[in-house]
């Protein structure tokens, strides 16, 4: 069940940032992103590692101000930060013990969709039914 409410909870992000104007949805995700790059500091699970891991996913967030792809890096780079914080038992939520694994799965569905250039579910459906004629 956390697999499946994880992929909705990514899908129901893509479809919301779809509602943002396409000249600001880019910049809006680096700054989520960068934002989701800071959520395990205050963890405390793996110390220097974790500012070294906030500095690279900011890197990314800021270098994703002018490029999605970018953005989609510092989403895998999140992901696995939640892998590793799952596997120690150290949580992203402390009350909520599957919180980093959903959000390890959640995190790859944003990506993809930063990887295929951020488009709203209005041009990616013009862009299946084009591909079906």
């Amino acid at each position: 069940m956390i697999v499946v409410s994880a992929i909705l909870v990514g899908l129901v992000y893509v479809l919301v940032n779809s509602l943002i104007a396409e000249s600001h949805r880019r910049r809006f995700n680096a700054v989520m992103v960068a934002g989701a790059g800071a959520a395990y500091l205050s963890s405390g699970g793996f110390g220097p590692w974790e500012l070294a891991f906030t500095a690279a996913v900011t890197y990314c967030a800021y270098r994703g101000l002018e490029s999605w792809t970018y953005i989609g890096i510092a989403w895998l780079l999140h992901t696995t930060l939640d892998v590793i914080h799952h596997l120690k038992g150290a949580p992203i939520l402390p009350f909520a013990h599957t919180s980093s694994l959903g959000c390890a799965i959640c995190d790859p569905v944003i990506a993809i969709w930063c990887f295929g250039g951020g488009r709203s579910i209005q041009q990616l459906r013009g862009q299946l039914v084009s591909v079906r004629k």
